[in-house]
């Protein structure tokens, strides 16, 4: 029986001794054992009671047991649903919830404060900790390593990433099996990668960069990674001279150039850097080619779509620019009545392809807002092509704030300051950082004759919202500037609060 998905990437390395995973203990993971392990753990989905296109959401730390859960859900034909580990209770409620989990994995640790929730919502819990021991792994232990994998088809669901909305309510983009390995297939040719390829691999797998990408890529190619928990100075310059690769956010590139140890001679082995999830600063470009002769390839993807474009691996890699349309990807710039503007104008980037989504889960008239009859996609960035084809992102249509790789929506954070005593209204920008590319600016309006306590208002914030969404900076001002038509101004927010962290 076929399943695209599993037996593309996943399957094909079944009984391979070749090396998958580097781990941080110096020790390896091989395909084979990789693939006996996640078999284990597909028995364990059909022994929770889960079926094809039923749901599990995971809230775990980066592990190679926690990747093992994406390729046992993919051989179950289980939609899978992975969680950023700074998730809050309240947001994670909404997330199973909305999703249907049937299942929930979450760390140990965590288990007292989701038991009621995902009890509420009728789903079942187990548990897995960084090092991959927990209730889950003693399940599987009782299983066989081997799995008969479910039959499934391009167009089935393969996975649920969750994407704010600008009104506060998060989205979840159905992805396909086909989405996800077209996009696999079509990266791993385009940046030539291969079975000799080592991935130095710090990202998150909660992400499209880190799991749909990196991930994908490196199996599609049957490569390898060097598997850390996260982004660490020491072990990534550790682990450089064993790599060939290296996928990242600009915050990686800019920590790397501000460390001694990262010299030319550390990257002379390298195939190629690739930055993503935020825009690359050319200054951060010109920089790294001038330290260490390499220029970092930059491209431009989404949670709807994957990956859309890049610059090209043989050609030049144009600093400021994320490329060319990826080959079997359409890309256009269209104004406010969805025609095409002329080339080198400025208007809304819209994409079409076999990698874009299939859609918000039960949310079909967001869905049809997004998404055209005809196959396009508007993403709510807004670009440019120059006259050689490089597209440039030169702003978002959507309030979208990227800090560190991380999509955060204003609105979900305003709506909290709101909420706070003393607070008449407020407006969340995101403002220049020299380290994170974005980070957040919350602006507050007292009520009349009161003044906000920040020091209370950060402490609710940090209860309510994760980490990677909380204001770097509170200011209170009198009142918002406001047009005619009584919006708030954000652009004169932003271009006033552009130096706030300079320097």
């Amino acid at each position: 029986m076929a399943n695209p998905l599993y037996d593309r990437l996943f399957g094909r390395h079944a009984g391979k001794d070749s090396t998958f995973l580097h781990l941080p203990d110096g020790t390896t993971l091989t395909h084979a054992a990789f693939l006996e392990m996640a078999a284990q753990f597909a028995h364990v989905l059909v022994d929770q009671g889960l079926k094809p296109g039923d749901r599990m959401a995971m809230q775990v730390a980066k592990s190679p047991q926690a990747l093992g859960l994406y390729a046992a859900c993919a051989q179950a034909g289980v939609v899978f649903l992975p969680l950023n580990t700074a998730y809050t209770v309240d947001e994670l409620t909404y997330f199973i919830e909305n999703s249907g989990s049937k299942l929930v994995v979450c760390d140990p640790n965590s288990e007292g404060a989701l038991a009621p929730v995902a009890a509420n919502l009728d789903a079942s819990m187990l548990t897995m900790g960084a090092d991959g021991a927990g209730s889950f792994a003693n399940a599987a232990a009782n299983f066989a390593h081997e799995f008969d994998t479910v039959s499934r088809q391009n167009d089935d669901l393969a996975a649920f990433l969750y994407t704010s909305g600008t009104t506060g309510r998060s989205k979840g983009a159905m992805l396909t099996q086909a989405n996800l390995m077209s996009n696999a297939e079509t990266l791993s040719d385009y940046w030539q990668f291969t079975d000799q390829d080592v991935l130095l691999h710090a990202l998150p797998i909660f992400h499209t960069h880190g799991l749909f990408v990196a991930t994908n890529v490196t199996l599609a190619a049957g490569g390898s990674m060097i598997f850390l928990p996260g982004f660490d100075l020491d072990r990534i310059i550790e682990g450089m001279p064993r790599a060939t690769t290296m996928m990242g956010v600009p915050t990686f590139y800019t920590r790397l150039l501000d460390d001694p140890r990262f010299t030319r001679d550390l990257t002379q082995h390298m195939r190629l850097f690739i930055s993503g999830s935020a825009p690359l600063l050319a200054e951060t470009h010109q920089r790294f080619e001038a330290l260490t002769g390499h220029r970092i390839l930059e491209r431009y993807g989404m949670t709807e779509t994957n990956m859309n474009t890049s610059n090209p691996y043989n050609g030049e890699r144009r600093a400021g620019t994320v490329g060319f349309p990826l080959p079997r990807v359409e890309l256009k710039i269209t104004g406010a009545d969805g025609n095409e503007v002329p080339q080198g104008e400025i208007g809304l980037i819209e994409v079409r392809g076999p990698n874009v989504f299939k859609g918000y889960w039960q949310m079909p008239e967001k869905t049809r807002e997004e998404l055209r009859d005809n196959g396009f996609f508007i993403t709510g960035d807004l670009g440019v092509i120059d006259a050689d084809g490089y597209v440039s992102i030169v702003g978002r249509n959507k309030d979208l704030i990227i800090s560190g790789g991380y999509n955060i929506y204003p609105k979900e954070i305003e709506l909290v300051l709101d909420d706070q005593p003393s607070v008449s209204e407020s407006a969340v920008i995101g403002v220049p950082h020299p380290d994170f590319g974005e980070t957040v600016i919350g602006v507050l309006v007292p009520e009349a004759g009161k003044s906000p306590d920040l020091a209370a208002i950060e402490q609710a914030v940090g209860k309510s919202l994760a980490r990677f969404k909380h204001p770097r900076k509170l200011v209170v001002m009198d009142a918002l500037p406001r047009n005619t038509m009584g919006k708030v101004q954000k652009n004169i927010l932003r271009e006033q609060f552009k130096d706030a962290f300079a320097g």
